[in-house]
């Protein structure tokens, strides 16, 4: 009987590298996500004052604006400086995107994590009151006034960038040096935290750690299908998917958040 392939030899040098870049990579996303939020929100001020309004907080909009050029802008640079993909990564990713198997796959693991994300808050409503994520007075105000905007947020531009940040940069950094998972639980629980963070979040410790635990969960079954299908568009699609049947709960009133 052939025996399979023994796994691949990770020299020290190679794993400390790894690590070494993941920590690099964390930092810097986290600095430029601060550094590009701040300017997002002195441009926007600037333009109330000019255009003679006067808000007190950013509205809906500018709430919008502020996470696509702070996240976004954060994915983009660090995609394009640290984790641009190679010929070989961009042949591997265009043979799976023909692949029927990685479409499939896809749709499946994004109705599987919003299915396990209800039940989840299920099992948890029964111990105790359910806790609204951070995001949920945005969306709410969206659906109210923007719809179509918050469509096209929460299901095209939000898993585009987010996915290229943590699973093309933070988790991919690991995951190319054979350490996929130490890389699926940190990348999940950046995503998680960065979700709900601690100090911003107006949920208690047990609602923070529930939250948590929806988004790390939603954060490993993304990494895994990135590793499976070898493309991030994986990932990009299951992601869509969630948000996309999250949001018709929430249009349909059906979800609080």
């Amino acid at each position: 009987m052939k025996q399979p392939p023994p796994p691949p030899f990770l020299s020290p040098s190679a794993s400390t590298a790894a690590w070494v870049g993941f920590t690099a990579d964390t930092l810097l996303a986290i600095g430029l996500m601060l550094v590009l939020s701040l300017f997002a929100g002195i441009c926007l001020a600037l333009f109330n004052v000019s255009s003679g309004q006067n808000q007190a907080a950013p509205g809906v909009l500018a709430q919008m604006l502020i996470a696509i050029v702070a996240t976004g802008g954060t994915a983009a640079v660090l995609y394009l400086w640290r984790r641009r993909a190679t010929a070989a990564e961009k042949a591997a990713s265009l043979q799976a995107i023909h692949r029927r198997r990685t479409w499939v796959t896809s749709v499946l693991a994004g109705a599987a994590v919003f299915v396990g994300s209800l039940v989840v808050s299920w099992l948890f409503s029964r111990l105790s009151a359910s806790p609204a994520p951070s995001n949920n007075a945005l969306m709410q105000q969206a659906r109210e006034q923007y719809p179509v905007l918050l469509v096209v947020f929460a299901v095209g531009l939000a898993p585009l960038y987010e996915e290229l940040l943590f699973r093309r940069v933070l988790f991919g950094r690991l995951a190319a040096a054979g350490l996929v998972l130490p890389g699926i639980v940190l990348s999940s629980l950046l995503f998680a935290v960065v979700h709900e963070i601690p100090g911003l979040s107006a949920n208690s410790w047990p609602g923070m750690l529930q939250l948590w635990l929806i988004y790390g969960g939603m954060g490993a079954v993304f990494a895994w299908l990135y590793q499976r299908t070898g493309t991030l568009l994986a990932p990009i699609l299951a992601h869509a998917v969630n948000n996309g049947a999250a949001l018709i709960m929430l249009m349909l009133g059906l979800s609080s958040g």
